[in-house]
């Protein structure tokens, strides 16, 4: 009998407690990247609830200049204050899409997506999906 070699058990209980060893670095890694996650979900929502009240203000500046420039335009027909009314109106009106595009751009953030990634059994191994490209349509009016 052969008294050089260790019990296979040993080996088996020195792989368990290496396990064991990173399992809380495992964890850690989740736990912290969920808080940065966090992080950022947060600052992407306080500038998408600014950039809703911004939307909503310009938006009611544009209402109200809407019906201020028509009731000059049928008053004053034709008098200068009815295009500055309009300019203001197509300003604000595009302040307004600007705010609502930046919201829409912000919203995925809210989801967490690296951390639903790491939490779904094999998602992990899947790279992440590419951002939206443009389409034929959009790439061409932005040139």
């Amino acid at each position: 009998m052969d008294t050089d070699t260790p019990p296979a058990h040993e080996g088996w209980f020195e792989t368990l407690q290496s396990v064991l060893a990173e399992l809380p670095g495992l964890i850690g890694d989740r736990v912290e990247l969920f808080a940065l996650e966090l992080q950022r979900a947060g600052r992407a929502l306080a500038q998408i609830v600014a950039l809703i009240v911004a939307a909503a203000v310009l938006g009611v500046t544009a209402w109200l200049a809407l019906w201020a420039g028509i009731t000059l335009a049928l008053l004053e027909a034709g008098l200068h204050w009815a295009p500055a009314l309009l300019l203001v109106l197509a300003a604000n009106l595009a302040a307004a899409l600007l705010a609502l595009a930046r919201v829409r751009s912000l919203l995925p953030q809210l989801a967490l997506p690296g951390t639903r990634r790491h939490l779904v059994p094999g998602a992990a191994r899947t790279p992440a999906p590419p951002p939206a490209q443009p389409t034929g349509e959009a790439q061409g009016a932005a040139a």
